[in-house]
């Protein structure tokens, strides 16, 4: 990765997009900035192989002050649910270990395939679901074990907070969306925080990492990304509240499906 600068004005460039496009689509970063990551890593002579692993742990490193900002902002409001956090928060936690463990055996390729057909699931079920329906048992034991070592494992797998995944399980719990969408902001910060650490831990030491990497962290694009993110995504948020609720899911369905469709493209 020879031209540094090049790659700076590039990341920052495309943060900023990706930043506007989750504020527009009431979404975490992640989702969007996976695949930017990917693309300007292998655009920059990055191999295949390290660079979705590093697009996964940076992007889960950019998710763990964006995420305090949530949840605090969350909490101040009354909206996060401490009793609920510390029922899912073992499960999640162990998710994520399993979850960066298993990636560090995977192949670049089949990573990027697992991200590619989980992102083209979310966004045809966004496209064709109409209206949520919710559980009224907030005991779903079963749900909560399961459920939360599932947010965990497939986030860390995907260098996502996990909010698609909490919001929809916390809803089948039967928790109104505020308490579900104000909770997985916190959720998210126990998927990034051990997901980054460990996939600093497991990308140690491996062949053809770009420079100012810790692992498969690159700590030049994160600071890239965590400024250019925040300062665009309130844009985003203006721009939603002009959209009615069916464009603005019609709209992140068609964005990530394009996304989730090149990168199985690419990887194919």
């Amino acid at each position: 990765m020879e031209n540094i600068l090049g790659f700076v004005v590039l990341l920052a460039s495309a943060s900023a997009c990706a930043g506007i496009l989750a504020g527009m689509l009431g979404v975490g970063g992640g989702i969007i900035l996976v695949p930017v990551l990917h693309f300007i890593f292998g655009k920059f002579g990055i191999s295949e192989d390290v660079a979705m692993h590093m697009a996964v742990g940076t992007s889960l490193t950019t998710i763990v002050p964006t995420s305090i900002v949530s949840a605090r902002s969350h909490h101040g409001k009354g909206a996060v649910d401490f009793a609920l956090l510390k029922a899912f928060a073992p499960t999640i936690i162990i998710g994520v270990v399993a979850g960066s463990a298993l990636a560090d055996t995977l192949r670049g390729q089949v990573l990027s395939i697992i991200f590619g057909v989980v992102a083209l699931f979310i966004a045809i079920r966004l496209a064709v679901i109409r209206k949520e329906t919710t559980a009224r048992n907030k005991d779903g034991a079963a749900i909560k074990v399961i459920g939360g070592f599932l947010i965990g494992g497939v986030s860390a797998l995907m260098g996502i907070g996990g909010g698609t995944f909490s919001v929809a399980v916390l809803s089948k719990l039967g928790y109104g969306i505020h308490r579900a969408v104000g909770t997985s902001a916190a959720i998210g910060l126990l998927i990034a925080l051990p997901g980054s650490i460990g996939f600093m831990i497991t990308g140690t030491g491996t062949p053809g990492l770009p420079p100012y990497s810790i692992g498969y962290v690159n700590l030049l694009a994160v600071l890239c990304v965590i400024p250019a993110t925040m300062l665009a995504t309130p844009f985003g948020v203006r721009i939603a509240h002009w959209m009615p609720d069916s464009k603005l899911r019609i709209t992140f369905s068609l964005v990530l499906g394009v996304m989730a469709i090149r990168m199985l493209v690419t990887s194919l």
